[in-house]
């Protein structure tokens, strides 16, 4: 999976920053309190970010394995 200048475990670091950018803004727009609004003051669904920032929790932690194999992988290899 790696390759030998790194540029794998780069692009999961960035990959992980920017996810990480991505879960403070879901967090930051407070759902929450929005839900306690009418309807029709809702620039955005609560139920949607909270669903987004879920599954960027979910991604964040996939890259985090990813970064971890890339650090440590197993000793036998892949496929054995």
């Amino acid at each position: 999976m790696g390759t030998s200048d790194g540029d794998d475990g780069q692009h999961l670091h960035e990959l992980e920053l920017e996810i990480e950018e991505e879960v403070a803004e879901a967090v930051a727009s407070h759902p929450e309190e929005v839900a306690g609004l009418p309807v029709t003051d809702w620039l955005f669904d609560p139920t949607d970010v909270e669903r987004e920032e879920i599954s960027l929790r979910g991604l964040l932690d996939a890259v985090q394995v990813l970064e971890e194999y890339e650090e440590h992988p197993p000793p036998d290899g892949p496929g054995t």
